[in-house]
């Protein structure tokens, strides 16, 4: 007669025969995550991984979802290393994932790129928070390893090119598990030191080597620190999220040394130029004043007291000419008006009538009219054209009237 086995049994037996094989505990899974769950309180990730026959339950624990350099999605394919063991509680046979990689790409190249996109979303990349380089940068920091290839290079190309520059080290790791952290304090220590600019970087080498500028700490440290800042890691080809976040990306630590700086001859040729140019507008802007100059002179000249007064003297003989004239002319024409006037008064005058043989008698001083404004006796005087006869009246006749009798 076969046992009777309790549900407890038959999960126990079975979880023995899991646990006792060997080829189920180190084994790789490829699959499809779904139903994926981070549960936040604990740090445990809960999934399920499929294919398109079958499914099976997943876990990663805290300690081991803390390694990964991405977060996995739905939908993503994976290859998970692991254990596969039977939840004796429910009957459940999941797989305990110690390891996860993306199938057919990077799981550093998946971190990349989801931290990309999850800063652009959070505008870490806008152009509206680039800050532009000061031109000519009197403290220039540096963070970087204080023994790497990158420092030197700065320091001989700024040497070179620009030596009026002062250069500040904040020394800090760029690789490791530590270089975050150490790479965010350095920002924060460059804050206090006066820069004018800051170059956060360091030499080539792999992704895992770089790995510490594609931090998440790293690119707000950057995003938040007030001084411009340039970012120089590794090579040409080597892009980090730390460039994407800096206010200017340079190729390499050497390029970063020579955007961060003009070079000093060709500031010395162009103040050369300059000088030549303001040597050319200085003559230009003298010859121009010169010659404004010797106009005020002429103005000042035509306006001059002396001037004045030869020009009024000018106007002065010329009115006296002109007043010559028309007095002349004035005269010319009062005197023919005269000479009518004596005309008229010569030909009306008595005495005109004197020399055709007339003659005036006055008494006193008024001439006689009338017999009747004299008497016997009267003293008269009588002109002639040439002279006057005094006479004294004996007697009066009078001119018959209209009956004809004499006057008495």
């Amino acid at each position: 007669m076969n046992q009777i086995l309790t549900v407890s049994q038959v999960n126990g037996y079975l979880k023995q025969l899991l646990d006792e094989d060997v080829q189920l505990k180190s084994i790789f899974i490829r699959g499809e995550i779904s139903n994926f769950t981070n549960h936040i309180k604990t740090g445990h990730y809960y999934f399920t991984l499929k294919d398109q026959k079958a499914s099976i339950k997943g876990i990663m624990f805290r300690w081991n979802t803390q390694h990964l350099r991405f977060m996995p999605q739905n939908g993503m394919n994976v290859i998970i290393f692991g254990t596969v063991q039977l939840f004796e509680r429910d009957g459940i046979c999941q797989i305990y994932c110690a390891d996860m990689q993306p199938d057919g790409v990077g799981a550093l190249y998946m971190a990349f790129e989801q931290l990309k996109e999850k800063l652009g979303r959070e505008g870490l990349f806008d152009e509206e928070h680039k800050r532009p380089l000061p031109s000519m940068p009197s403290r220039i920091g540096v963070v970087t390893a204080k023994t790497g290839a990158a420092i030197h290079d700065i320091l001989n190309i700024l040497g070179r090119r620009y030596p009026v520059g002062e250069v500040v080290l904040i020394p800090a790791l760029v690789q490791g598990e530590n270089a975050p952290d150490s790479i965010c304090d350095a920002i924060g220590k460059a804050e206090a030191l006066h820069l004018d600019v800051l170059i956060v970087g360091r030499g080539g080498g792999s992704l895992e080597d770089l790995w510490a500028f594609n931090d998440e700490r790293v690119a707000h440290a950057i995003y938040n620190c007030t001084i411009p800042i340039i970012s120089a890691v590794g090579h040409e080809v080597d892009y980090t999220i730390a460039d994407f976040v800096a206010d200017l990306r340079a190729p390499t630590p050497s390029a970063a040394a020579e955007l961060v700086a003009p070079d000093v001859q060709n500031l010395i040729r162009a103040v050369a130029v300059m000088r030549q140019e303001l040597d050319a507008a200085i003559e230009e802007t003298v010859r121009n004043q010169e010659s404004r100059l010797e106009a005020l002179k002429n103005r000042l000249r035509a306006k001059s007291p002396e001037s004045v007064v030869s020009r009024w003297g000018e106007q002065l003989i010329s009115l006296q000419g002109r007043l010559y004239a028309a007095a002349q002319q004035a005269a010319e024409i009062k005197s023919i008006a005269f000479k009518g006037l004596v005309g008229k008064l010569e030909a009306l005058s008595p005495l005109k009538v004197l020399t055709r043989g007339y003659s005036i008698t006055f008494l006193g001083e008024k001439a006689i009219t009338s017999v009747k404004k004299v008497v016997s006796g009267d003293v008269l005087c009588t002109r002639l054209t040439d002279g006057s006869i005094i006479s004294a009246v004996t007697k009066i006749e009078e001119s018959k009237g209209a009956a004809g009798k004499p006057a008495e």
